[in-house]
Formats: C-alpha cells, sequence, structure tokens
C-alpha cells in the first residue's frame, strides 16, 4: 500500500471514531470509552501530519501549473523560487510520517524495572553503579517520572552493588530501553596514588512492568523463603523475618527484596519484578528467530554488549553504537541524557525504515 492510500485509510478511521465518541453507547460505557479515546489520541499525529502533506501536495500542484502555463512571467519566477523550498517541506513532512508509521512497541508506555549491577572492577564499579543511578534518577526528575526503590544492596565501600528501581511514567521504557547493556568507567581511583586510570563495568537492565493478563503464574510455581535482612558486612538490618526470596522453579529464576520493614511489601515487589523478567524471557525467546542484522541494531538489548564508554579525565561518553561522542560526562551523570537517547531514537527509526518501510 502506497503512502496516501494509508494515510487516507487512517484519516477515514479518525473520523470514524470521532463519531463513535460521540454516541451515547459509547459514552456511557467507560471501558469502551477509554478505549476508543486512546485509539483516537494514537492517531492523531499522523492524521495532522497527513493533512499537512496534502496542503503541501496542493501547494506544489498549484506552483508546477503556474510555472506549466507560463502565462505571467512575473508569477512564474516567483513560483520558480518557491518551489524548490515547498518541495523540501514535503521531504520533512514524509520523513516524519514514515517515522510516525512505524509499528509501535507495546512496551513503550509501560512503567519499567530498571537494573543495576556492579560487575568487573570492584569497588570502583559499586562506585560507578551509584553514580549510574543518580543519573537516571536526576533524569526521571526532568521527565517527571516517579522511582519507586524495589531492592537495593549497598556496598561496604561506597556505591551499590545492586540495585532494582520501578520507574512510573509515560514513555519510560520507550527511552529507557537503549541503556541496556554493559557499560564501561575509566577514571582514577581516589585510592590510586600514580594517578592510573582503572577501568570497571556496570551492567545495565531495562524491563517493561508485567500486565497480570500477560503473566500469569501458578502459585505452585513458587518457593518463597523469608529470612533476616542484613546490610553491608552482614549487619542485621530488621530484627523480623522480613526479607522474601522468590523462586519460580520452572525457570530457576530468582528474586530478593529485603528493603521494607513488612514481609508482605517485599513479596508483593519480588512478584513485580518476577513477572517483569519472566515476560522479558519470553520477549527475548520471540526475538531469538529475527534476523543477526537486526538484532545487531541500536536497542537489541543484549546485555553483554558494551554499549557506552564513560571516560572521567576527558570528560567524555562515547556510545559505542551510532559513534557518538560527548565531552560533557558531567552533564550526563547529572541527568542531561537526551543528548544521548535522542539520536539513538533517531539511529533505530531511520534503520527500522530502510528496513521495513517502502515508500
Amino acid at each position: 500500500m502506497q503512502v496516501i492510500e494509508k494515510l487516507e485509510e487512517i484519516n477515514r478511521r479518525y473520523e470514524e471514531l470521532n463519531e463513535e465518541l460521540s454516541r451515547p453507547d459509547v459514552i456511557s460505557d467507560p471501558a469502551k470509552l477509554k478505549k476508543v479515546a486512546k485509539e483516537q489520541s494514537d492517531l492523531a499525529d499522523i492524521v495532522k501530519a497527513y493533512h499537512t502533506l496534502s496542503d503541501i501536495l496542493r501547494e506544489i500542484d498549484d506552483l508546477e501549473a503556474i510555472i506549466a502555463a507560463g502565462d505571467d512571467p512575473e508569477l512564474v519566477e516567483m513560483a520558480r523560487e518557491d518551489l524548490p523550498q515547498i518541495k523540501e517541506r514535503e521531504s520533512d513532512v514524509r520523513q516524519a510520517i514514515n517515522i510516525l508509521l512505524l509499528p509501535k512497541d507495546p512496551n513503550d508506555d509501560k512503567n519499567t524495572f530498571l537494573e543495576i549491577r556492579a560487575g568487573t572492577g570492584g569497588e570502583e564499579a559499586a562506585l560507578f553503579a551509584g553514580d549510574l543511578f543518580r543519573a537516571y534518577c536526576r533524569y526521571a526528575e526532568v521527565r517527571n517520572w516517579r522511582v519507586e526503590l524495589m531492592s537495593s544492596s549497598p556496598a561496604a565501600a561506597g556505591g551499590i552493588k545492586e540495585v532494582i528501581a520501578l520507574i512510573h511514567g509515560s514513555g519510560a521504557y520507550s527511552r529507557l530501553k537503549f541503556e541496556r547493556g554493559v557499560h564501561r568507567v575509566q577514571r582514577v581511583p581516589t585510592t590510586e596514588s600514580q594517578g592510573r586510570i582503572h577501568t570497571s563495568a556496570v551492567t545495565v537492565a531495562v524491563l517493561p512492568e508485567a500486565d497480570d493478563v500477560e503473566i500469569d503464574i501458578d502459585p505452585k510455581d513458587l518457593k518463597i523463603d523469608v529470612y533476616r535482612s542484613s546490610g553491608p558486612g552482614g549487619q542485621s538490618v530488621n530484627t523480623t523475618d522480613s526479607a522474601v526470596r522468590v523462586t519460580h522453579l520452572p525457570t530457576n529464576l530468582v528474586v530478593t527484596c529485603q528493603d521494607e520493614k513488612s514481609q508482605h511489601k517485599n513479596k508483593a515487589k519480588a512478584l513485580k519484578i518476577l513477572k517483569a523478567r519472566l515476560l522479558d524471557r519470553m520477549e527475548e525467546e520471540r526475538n531469538a528467530q529475527i534476523s543477526k542484522e537486526r538484532k545487531n541494531q541500536v536497542g537489541s538489548g543484549d546485555r553483554s554488549e558494551r554499549i557506552r564508554t564513560y571516560n572521567f579525565p576527558q570528560n567524555r561518553v562515547t556510545d559505542h553504537r551510532i559513534g557518538l561522542t560527548l565531552y560533557k560526562l558531567d552533564g550526563v551523570l547529572e541527568g542531561k541524557l537526551d543528548e544521548i537517547i535522542d539520536p539513538l531514537i533517531f539511529h533505530a527509526q531511520t534503520q527500522a525504515i530502510q528496513e521495513g518501510f517502502t515508500q
């Protein structure tokens, strides 16, 4: 189907939805009203772009008609001057439409689990894991997202060994999913007297929150253990057995939560994390059939892949997937991540258009 035909079809559907929103049977049914309103909202930007493109195409036809007629030399000259600019606008709008027509990731609007773990590098890795988590928290503030701490394991010398947070907010997964992978840090540790640069690594996982309808866990498949929570060095945090360890027997996935003083709250958090990991595993298995070329694209989600290097001596951040280098590491650690994430999104969209959409 050609682009214009596709846009006309979407426009007709949009008008149908407008009519549905005024029907008494839809207005009186909250669930149906919400569904119709959401579909209409999802199509609104495409319809707006379609109308803009239609206006531009009419303007191009008018200018070309004036040039072809040649009746008024002055009008012809003006038309010839205006035509290249109008055609450039047409190209920009068509590119925007191509992006709007790309299949939407169904997870993009979901709340998102962010899991950060210190990797190779000992204390330095734990310190940077803490730095990276703070950067994401600041980014969440900028985006008006809410960060809910689910589980954390502080390191004895500072920083964190592991942290899991649930990010609540519109579009959280659509942007944070590009953060999956190995983040490498290069800096001089405070304990290094000779100024040698130390390299360490942190692993980031980003998982969409699973809906209950997507993941239905049989209670018989769960083994739940409770124990007394502890902090760095093994010291007791709570005096009751409030920490919870949940094991999913069919997959052997294990989740532990001990941050809350309530055993029930820790169990609820652990089950939320488990469902997200099960959904992620299902999607990984589904994506295993995708071609090698597509798997190598930005956003493939391979957590073993080194995606980014943070070089403190040079105040440099390099994203290896798209060859982007910024000398703004201090700003990135303050949560100014859009200068990295926006180019990643654009690259992914461009790749998708080239691969799967022919105008």
